[in-house]
């Protein structure tokens, strides 16, 4: 999710169990094709590979910082590492006319005449397509679905609490852009005049959207100014992009006065872009209103309908999904209330009782320095435990490292909850967590398992480490319903193999946040199809989840500004669960749970539909 900065605890992960080479499957290439991670041979049929290919090396131009990302700015790509995305409307159209041209290429070749190893691959390139040039219909808002880093953002507003260069890239430059040399510390300054570049792009968008009626929300415009003026507010010296670049360069021994450099840079270039920034945000603030959703855009019914096909991967509709999460949110409290009377709390809603949980004392950690490197620890304590475990759910056992942190302190008031960011494709960097620490008391203890579990392993890293082998296409191409389903998913199996067992509150809070995504179902859709407001959704949520009011409004404010993306994670983990059915029913006795879990994992992220084909080819080998 959103992603400056200030100083971080680093808490690396040990891997508890030795880890085993990545076994082949139907998804992946037979071993005399399969090269390291962001190498060519992206597919078996020559004209497949030769247009996945360059369809990678012309994403990784068109969104520099995926190279970052994915640990590849290195070699004949070294030149990316000194540009950040163009953010205007004539790249964003540009973009539009190269994604038709490689859709029409991909057209060409006779699907019913590849591999089945190959129709993964193919399958997510068309797919992703179509997702971009149906997007790029709509005059306004993000359609970065082909870049890695952003594909889960649908945002129709150019600058929100969570999504533009002023929320995303001094984080990206402090975690992700690596110094070692004086030519990348150049880059990281080439970076910096990109970044006040893009954000005068971006307000160029923010005032001609505004033109159009596309104006945000006035509860999250108020967020995003506040967020500025707070930035505007410190001395340069002391921005976290600026103290970043000073403290990898003295890492690294490079001679130079780069902080400096850096200083003067955002003196003359980035305060000024960002103040420019801050005066259209402003300026937009008397023509806003509480209205929440995006059917009050132009062409808002459709955006809306993209807006949950980017998300969910699926054409349900609104009704449908929202009826789904209705039923969810039903069955969820059931059992919710089954286990909360066993522990002796019986009066009120399951909501209520869950409320009532996370303020008792005893599950809190204290708001203070300590209280948090505690929480980090047992954080870590519960990736130690679920390591070993591993093998009772997958064949294919990777290392996955995984370092945890707290969300910047800079960004956490428009952060969600957690989110995680995969580790580089060579393995130099590892996956991070982060956990937002804005107050402790948002995070009682019986919350935090499920969420490790979920970000984490089995959950994103775990994942993450299985796609890190796959070609490089496959890692710029992302899905968001297969990978946060495949992270509810995870947290499911967690239960699944006892992890609760000796721990019922913690079993309660895993409950907690199934019903969060249940209840992310009917409010997206609440919002953005049936006209709730901003208050109606945040009582529904704080209503059956329990999740303090305040945590909660984050969220819903989240669904306002990106919709469709929530609704993701509970279609996927029903997806998958599906699946599982389906192969368990028509393989009997030869069922293995853990060829199942190895299936959805090594085919790499892929829409639902697509990952149906790969259960029906694993049924049919079998």
């Amino acid at each position: 999710m959103s992603l400056s900065d200030l100083t971080r605890r680093r808490l690396l992960m040990t891997t508890a169990a030795a880890a085993a080479p990545l076994a082949l499957s139907a998804c992946n290439k037979p071993a005399a094709q399969q090269g390291p991670a962001g190498t060519a041979a992206s597919a078996r049929n020559a004209d497949l590979a030769r247009e996945l290919d360059a369809m990678a090396e012309a994403l990784l131009k068109e969104f520099p910082e995926n190279a970052t990302f994915r640990g590849v700015d290195k070699g004949e790509r070294a030149a990316l590492k000194h540009r950040l995305s163009d953010k205007s409307d004539a790249a964003r159209e540009a973009r539009a006319q190269t994604a038709r041209g490689r859709l029409e290429a991909l057209r060409r070749i006779d699907r019913a005449r590849l591999p089945a190893e190959d129709l993964p691959a193919f399958d997510s390139a068309v797919y992703a397509h179509e997702l971009a040039l149906e997007g790029s219909a709509f005059a306004y808002g993000n359609v970065d679905v082909l870049s890695a880093i952003n594909s889960y953002i649908t945002a129709p507003y150019s600058v929100t609490q969570q999504w533009g260069n002023v929320t995303q890239i001094p984080d990206f430059l402090k975690t992700l852009h690596v110094i070692d040399t004086g030519a990348d510390a150049e880059a990281y300054l080439d970076r910096l005049s990109d970044y006040a570049r893009g954000i005068d792009q971006e307000t160029d968008r923010l005032n001609a959207d505004a033109a159009r009626g596309v104006i945000q929300p006035e509860f999250t415009l108020s967020n995003i100014i506040g967020q500025l003026e707070a930035a505007l507010g410190q001395p340069v010296e002391r921005w976290g992009f600026v103290t970043a670049l000073g403290e990898k360069t003295a890492e690294k021994a490079l001679s130079g006065d780069w902080t400096t450099r850096a200083s003067k840079l955002a003196t003359a270039m980035v305060g000024p872009a960002m103040q420019r920034q801050l005066d259209a945000l402003k300026a937009q603030a008397p023509k806003a209103t509480s209205d929440a959703g995006v059917w009050k855009l132009p062409q808002g019914e459709e955006y809306y309908a993209w807006a949950l096909k980017v998300g969910t991967t699926t054409t349900q509709t609104p009704e449908q999904i929202h009826a789904i999460g209705l039923q969810k949110v039903a069955e969820i409290e059931s059992r919710m209330d089954r286990l909360l009377k066993a522990q002796g709390l019986t009066r009120g809603t399951a909501g209520e009782r869950v409320t009532a949980m996370g303020k008792d004392p005893k599950f809190l950690f204290p708001d203070t320095d300590k209280g948090r490197e505690d929480l980090l620890a047992y954080l870590n304590g519960r990736i130690a435990a679920v390591r070993p475990r591993m093998p009772e759910l997958f064949r294919t056992l990777p290392k996955a490292d995984l370092v945890i942190q707290r969300v910047p302190e800079a960004t956490q008031d428009g952060a969600p909850g957690g989110y995680e960011i995969d580790g580089s494709l060579d393995g130099t960097r590892p996956a991070h967590y982060y956990i937002n620490l804005k107050d402790t008391a948002n995070w009682p203890r019986f919350l935090l398992p499920t969420l490790t579990y979920h970000e984490g392993i089995p959950g994103h890293v775990w994942q993450g480490a299985f796609a890190n082998h796959l070609p490089l296409i496959r890692s710029l191409l992302q899905f968001n319903a297969y990978t946060e389903g495949w992270a509810l998913y995870s947290e499911q199996m967690a239960d699944e193999i006892g992890l609760y067992q000796d721990d019922p509150f913690g079993q309660i809070g895993y409950l907690s946040d199934q019903m969060l995504r249940a209840c992310r179902l009917v409010v997206d859709t609440g919002i953005h199809a049936m006209r709730w407001t901003r208050e109606q959704s945040t009582a529904f949520m704080v209503r059956y989840t329990g999740q303090p009011a305040d945590g909660v409004q984050g969220e819903t404010d989240r669904y306002c500004t990106m919709p469709g993306q929530a609704c993701g994670y509970m279609t996927g983990r029903l997806e998958i669960n599906r699946l599982r059915d389906r192969a368990r029913k028509a393989m009997g006795a030869r069922f293995d749970i853990r060829d199942f879990n190895d299936q959805m994992v090594l085919c790499g992220s892929v829409p639902l539909a697509a990952l149906a084909g790969v259960t029906d080819r694993y049924i049919g080998a079998r």
